[in-house]
């Protein structure tokens, strides 16, 4: 089915949602939401926010009290910590998506106000490893029809949107035939 149409000619950008089509077989991606941090000509990569781990921050980080729970960002380097928040302000370094939502930052200030108690989870988001695509390979995915993309990606959908609903949520956000997705069954043989 073709339920990208308008989507074939759109370049993602910084900041975007890639939402995956609904029966993407892999399950690194399965359902998934991914917030795009960097999209050139040398490659793109993004954080999925609706896969939790069963790990903490204080599982992570040792001597840490914080006790918030890590998302697996992509199959891509998962021994490595990134954060997503909304405290540009406070990190130094930190790298603006839009919409006030911010990517990394200055790790050692990050980690006191973590070990400090001056966040606030709702404000940070945790992840371990990222989604990578090489020069090119995101582009072919798109022609391929794996990804559908969500312009800018809203607050609440990084940080406050339960993981269980925010593939369904993204899709109903942009209505029409993307509502009608939304409600697609995970295996079509089932329904």
């Amino acid at each position: 089915m073709d339920y990208f149409g308008h989507q074939e000619h759109r370049k993602p950008a910084k900041g975007d949602l890639l939402i995956s089509e609904p029966f993407l077989p892999d399950p690194n991606f399965e359902r998934t939401v991914i917030l795009l941090c960097e999209h050139n000509d040398e490659g793109s990569f993004g954080f999925v926010l609706n896969k939790p781990s069963l790990l903490k921050y204080s599982d992570v980080m040792e001597d840490s009290s914080y006790n918030e729970l890590i998302y697996v960002g992509g199959p891509v380097e998962q021994e490595t910590l990134h954060v997503l928040h909304t405290q540009g302000d406070l990190l130094e370094g930190s790298i603006d998506l839009g919409n006030g939502i911010f990517w990394g930052g200055n790790f050692e200030q990050l980690q006191l106000l973590v070990d400090t108690d001056q966040i606030e989870p709702a404000d940070f988001k945790f992840f371990l490893g990222y989604s990578g695509w090489s020069s090119g390979q995101l582009e072919m995915e798109f022609k391929e029809k794996t990804w559908i993309i969500s312009d800018q990606a809203k607050k609440e959908q990084v940080f406050d949107m339960d993981a269980d609903q925010l593939w369904k949520n993204a899709l109903n956000e942009m209505g029409g035939k993307f509502k009608m997705i939304s409600n697609y069954p995970i295996d079509p043989r089932l329904n």
